[in-house]
């Protein structure tokens, strides 16, 4: 059964000076708000397209090393995964950096790293991005 979930966002004004709020519709959790200078320069306490891609990611890229390691015997305790996602301005999104530390008994380092290389290839949210570079490094706790 295909899953459908939507967001919006407002935008007002010109985009140096303008700002926006994007709601997260399907889930409710609430809205946040968005502008050049928290994408281009700090955050200041609004989010960013980047930002909201690596939370995408880095939950994505789990879920799938999750049933990657539990389908091969090897079910993880727990796994924490950070996506950076670089932006340029004037040239996009320029590459993602995930990490990913994990506790998994009975699998060893080389294991592990096997399983988060393919799950980074094959999570959904990866192929969606690859046109851009995404590497990884993974260890164990």
């Amino acid at each position: 059964m295909a899953t459908t979930r939507t967001a919006h966002t407002v935008w007002e004004g010109e985009l140096l000076k303008g700002s926006g709020t994007v709601t997260f519709d399907s889930s409710g959790i609430g809205s946040q708000q968005v502008s050049w200078p928290s994408r281009a320069e700090q955050a200041n306490g609004k989010t960013s397209p980047e930002e909201l891609i690596a939370a995408a990611h880095s939950s994505c890229f789990s879920m799938a090393l999750s049933h990657g390691l539990t389908g091969a015997g090897n079910p993880p305790t727990r796994l924490e995964t950070k996506a950076d996602v670089t932006f340029q301005p004037g040239e996009g999104i320029t590459g993602i950096h995930l990490t990913v530390r994990g506790e998994v008994p009975g699998l060893d380092e080389q294991g592990f790293v096997a399983a988060a290389e393919d799950a980074k290839k094959n999570c959904p949210v990866s192929q969606a991005l690859t046109g851009t570079t995404i590497t990884l490094t993974a260890e164990l706790a």
